[in-house]
């Protein structure tokens, strides 16, 4: 299941993503403007090489300082041209910024909801490889006209009680139709997968050893096929990696939702309420979270490198790990903008994300500057917190 703190990490690696075309966005921006002061070759006039390049290195001036301007270009003593370029540089940027802005946000929370169809597949393909084995086994007797051809055991996994009350489920074929989640066109992936990989492992093996499995084996094998094949395997994890473009990110999650379907129905076989876990107890609530901390980290971006810059002195903020700037924004933004989360939670649940994706140092580093700048903020009012938010916080 997504809990806050894995929606924080999500945020936190598009915010990167973000702070990183914004970057390149800049440098595009430049790269235009000093193709619109190249020399002209197809013009019979003398050009002046060098007061093209003043120029274009001029309007680059002027653009990287009036990226937020409100009236954009100030300067009179600057030719038509150059105030020309420098606005459509400066338009070409936030053109870009915002486009980049909206795919991330869109892609951040698509993907999230793209889990359920993630761990369905998962769960597809157990059922897809007993299926296989009891066409295989059909097809072996019709050839050989004989009715036993193979010991019980043979047929365990198409016989799986698990998988059999999964197939019957209303609630789940509703969900794999809903999810888009059918896997028809991995027929040959199927029949290659289990003859590579699932037949000659160790815990299949002993499985079909097993005249009759109890449910509880019957449950450990389609876990040991899930962890250690399907989320294992690499010519399996291209299959997931090809649908969702943070899969690196998502296969914990997918992984550990595909278990829990399976546990339900080891431990209650009859219970078919709470069979498929939600991606969150409250989705619509977490997901507002989880735009509100992208967008108003975004919003609030300068102000709080500022906030940091100023605490910060003795250090260049340039020097600061741009994966410590972002983490502390965040920081800072959830503890202004979110008044029922208690500040020494939302400290606690950065340092963490420090600690996993920043430098070795980190943790100390941000701990300290957002211990400090809590308190400044609290003592100022800028940090306000209401219900849950007015918990002790020491």
């Amino acid at each position: 299941m997504l809990n806050r703190r894995i929606l924080r990490v999500k945020a936190f690696q598009n915010l990167y993503a973000y702070e990183q075309s914004k970057a390149s966005n800049f440098n595009l921006a430049k790269d235009q403007i000093r193709e619109a002061f190249l020399p002209d070759l197809n013009s019979m006039e003398v050009q002046d090489k060098v007061q093209l390049k003043k120029d274009a290195e001029l309007a680059i001036k002027l653009f990287s300082s009036n990226l937020n301007s409100k009236n954009l270009i100030s300067e009179t003593d600057v030719s038509t041209k150059i105030k020309s370029e420098s606005i459509k540089a400066i338009n070409y940027y936030h053109k870009a910024n915002k486009a980049d802005h909206d795919f991330l946000l869109n892609n951040m929370v698509i993907s999230a909801e793209r889990i359920p169809q993630l761990y369905l597949y998962a769960i597809q393909l157990l059922i897809a490889f007993g299926d296989h084995v009891a066409k295989e086994i059909d097809r072996k007797r019709k050839i050989s006209n004989d009715a036993i051809i193979s010991t019980l055991g043979d047929l365990n996994l198409a016989n799986n009680a698990i998988l059999k009350k999964i197939k019957t489920m209303p609630e789940y074929q509703s969900a794999v139709i809903r999810q888009d989640a059918q896997i028809d066109e991995l027929e040959l992936e199927i029949k290659e997968w289990f003859r590579e990989y699932v037949k000659p492992s160790e815990g299949y093996q002993e499985y079909i050893k097993i005249n009759a499995p109890t449910l509880t084996q019957d449950y450990e094998i389609l876990d040991d096929i899930l962890k250690k094949i399907i989320f294992k395997n690499n010519a399996i994890l291209n299959f997931f990696s090809e649908k969702d473009l943070n899969w690196t990110e998502n296969k914990s999650v997918v992984r550990s939702l595909a278990s829990k379907v399976l546990k339900n129905l080891s431990t209650d076989p009859s219970a078919e309420e709470a069979l498929l876990p939600e991606i969150a107890i409250n989705w619509e609530e977490d997901k507002e979270f989880f735009q509100n901390i992208f967008n108003l980290t975004i919003e609030c971006g300068d102000e709080h490198m500022e906030l940091i810059g100023n605490k910060t002195k003795n250090w260049d903020i340039e020097r600061v790990a741009y994966t410590d700037k972002i983490i502390m924004s965040m920081a800072l933004t959830e503890m202004k903008k979110f008044p029922s989360i208690p500040v020494k939670v939302s400290i606690n649940e950065y340092i963490d994300i420090s600690k996993t994706y920043s430098t070795p140092k980190s943790k100390q580093f941000v701990n300290g500057l957002l211990d400090v700048l809590a308190k400044e903020l609290t003592e100022s009012g800028e940090i306000r917190k209401s219900g849950r938010g007015l918990l002790d916080n020491k």
